[in-house]
């Protein structure tokens, strides 16, 4: 079948790249910096730096990482903070520095930051104010040496960084009270660091760019290890697929997943940092009426997302009136695009919303949309250059096209495995470097992937296979159905029977309603016997609905 798929490549994209030419990500960010001088790399809050800018603040912080900090190659740092501008400053500064980054998501609770911080190993981090507390009471007992703590407004120069901080603290009071006596401001790092000198660091494929935690929603928490080599075949994977409808130095991309998600790290970040483009940060998307009003602000090129957020943003008043002229691309991923948020994304921009698929363990594109595409096709695309995807029955074997089974991909992009868990990965990576996804899904006669479900959410009633995404999309096309999540409950006659969980739009809808319209598009058997309303649905902090708290609530 891959011969299928080569043909089916769009016409722009080659089949294979190649990543060997460039060793490192930094070489990929001075390559930008050369290239791109005097254009702004990012904007948050209001203001904006320069890629010369960048090139300053990431030398400056790296050389006091390896000089007051006498962190070696290698290292592990943690950074614990939303999409703001010193996001990218302490992630490239610590890569030029030879160090590894151990992205944390600052919504972590004790428990979750104490187990990330032990596992990885982390010497430092790199904090937001805001979540200092929660690093207060567990850092004692890690490895963590250094702790700098920064400010919402620190780069937002004067006076409109000492305002911000000021709301921020004591008219929002989003800043609990904290005690870390050993901490360090970052823009006293920042000055410090730059009358120093950033040493030279040779590093290669096989060094380690990020320890990226995945698995928190099913399981212990564990480090995909993301090399040089991943990242770097990743972006040029990436790259070569949406580069035909790029301009160059003039792309606007709004970055709304935060930077510490693999998907808005290796797309928004470093993708667009290849073509010059802007990275618009938004630091807190969940604020819709706020999130809306600064796109009213920016003239777009490009945005990615996930589903829960292109529904957000068509469900809040005044997003229709957005200037959609200059947008190119919407990139939805991290979830099932469902058909109806797709559908009227484009009657309400103009643009098809691409849906594309990878995970954390492979950097993370696997399959991506053509670009020139018109319409939602219910796929997850086409595999990315140097890709090669297998769809593999319950005894390991390749099935024929049309037939469901396991998702298996090996690539460049692959994760080097789990850290320090090599039982872990010998049950994901097999001898032959394939990538066991836990993804049920089919390819068609064309080459077009298709998801059916994530083989742990597989409903079974009476012995026949109910997939959530199906049941999801069918509720969520009812016009009175703001979101919805979809799990089995136990049941002593079938086994189990389909709950959905439905977050209403229109205050009128009955559970009749859900049902009656489920009729309609499903059999018997997937048709929820249960329906529940609630305000909100429980989502990970990029807005996945986690089906995992829908189920033990309901236990």
């Amino acid at each position: 079948m891959e011969k299928i798929w080569l043909e089916r490549y769009p016409e722009s994209v080659p089949a294979t790249v190649d990543h060997t030419d460039v060793a490192s990500i930094a070489e990929l960010l001075e390559s930008s910096i050369e290239k791109f001088y005097d254009r702004p790399a990012f904007s948050n809050l209001g203001a904006t730096i320069s890629y010369a800018e960048l090139d300053q603040h990431t030398k400056a912080l790296g050389a006091y990482m390896r000089n007051t900090l006498e962190l070696e190659k290698g290292d592990r740092v943690a950074i614990m903070m939303p999409n703001l501008l010193q996001y990218p400053i302490v992630l490239f500064g610590a890569l030029r520095a030879g160090l590894t980054v151990v992205n944390t998501n600052p919504l972590y609770t004790g428990r979750e930051l104490k187990h990330q911080l032990n596992d990885s190993g982390a010497k430092a981090i790199f904090i937001l104010e805001n979540f200092a507390n929660t690093l207060e009471e567990v850092v004692d007992d890690t490895a963590v040496e250094h702790i700098v703590v920064t400010r919402m407004g620190d780069l937002l120069g004067f006076p409109k960084g000492l305002i911000v901080n000021f709301v921020v603290k004591y008219l929002k009071k989003l800043v609990p009270g904290f005690s870390l006596p050993s901490a360090v401001k970052f823009n006293d790092a920042l000055a410090a660091g730059a009358s120093m000198s950033l040493p030279d660091v040779q590093l290669g494929h096989d060094d380690v760019a990020f320890l990226q935690y995945t698995g928190g929603t099913t399981g212990v928490s564990k480090g995909a290890v993301l090399s040089h080599g991943n990242i770097v075949a990743n972006v040029k994977q990436s790259r070569a697929w949406v580069e035909s409808g790029v301009n160059q130095g003039h792309e606007h991309i709004i970055t709304a997943l935060p930077l510490y998600h693999i998907f808005s790290l290796t797309a928004n970040c470093l993708v667009f940092m290849t073509f010059g483009g802007l990275n618009h940060l938004i630091t807190n998307p969940r604020d819709m009426p706020a999130f809306v009003k600064e796109l009213k602000s920016v003239e777009m090129t490009a945005i990615t997302g996930v589903n829960t957020l292109f529904n957000g943003l068509l469900n809040t008043p005044g997003f229709s009136e957005v200037n959609f002229s200059k947008l190119a691309l919407a990139l939805g991923g991290g979830m099932a695009v469902q058909r109806v948020v797709a559908e009227r994304w484009k009657e309400v921009t103009g643009v098809p919303l691409l849906e594309a698929y990878g995970l954390t363990e492979t950097s993370p594109a696997v399959t991506i949309n053509p670009v020139n595409l018109t319409a939602y096709n219910g796929s997850i695309g086409l595999p990315v250059p140097s890709t090669e995807i297998q769809i593999r029955d319950e005894s390991g074997a390749e099935v024929q096209a049309g037939a469901e089974g396991e998702l298996c991909v090996r690539g460049p992009q692959v994760m080097q495995g789990y850290w320090r868990r090599q039982e872990e990965t010998d049950k994901v990576i097999d001898a032959q470097g394939w990538f066991s996804t836990g993804d049920v899904a089919r390819v068609d006669e064309e080459g077009f992937v298709y998801i059916v479900d994530r083989k742990k959410d597989m409903i079974l009633v009476s012995g026949f296979n109910v997939y959530p995404n199906e049941i999801e999309d069918v509720v969520a096309a009812h016009p009175g159905v703001m979101e919805v999540g979809a799990i089995g409950e136990p049941d002593q006659t079938s086994g189990e029977v389909v709950k959905v969980v439905v977050v209403k739009k229109n205050p009128a809808i009955t559970e009749e309603d859900i049902v009656a319209h489920c009729r309609e598009s499903l059999t018997g058997y997937k048709v929820p016997k249960i329906v529940e309303f609630r305000r909100e649905l429980p989502k990970t902090n990029v807005g996945k609905i986690l089906r995992r708290e829908l189920r033990a609530k309901a236990s």
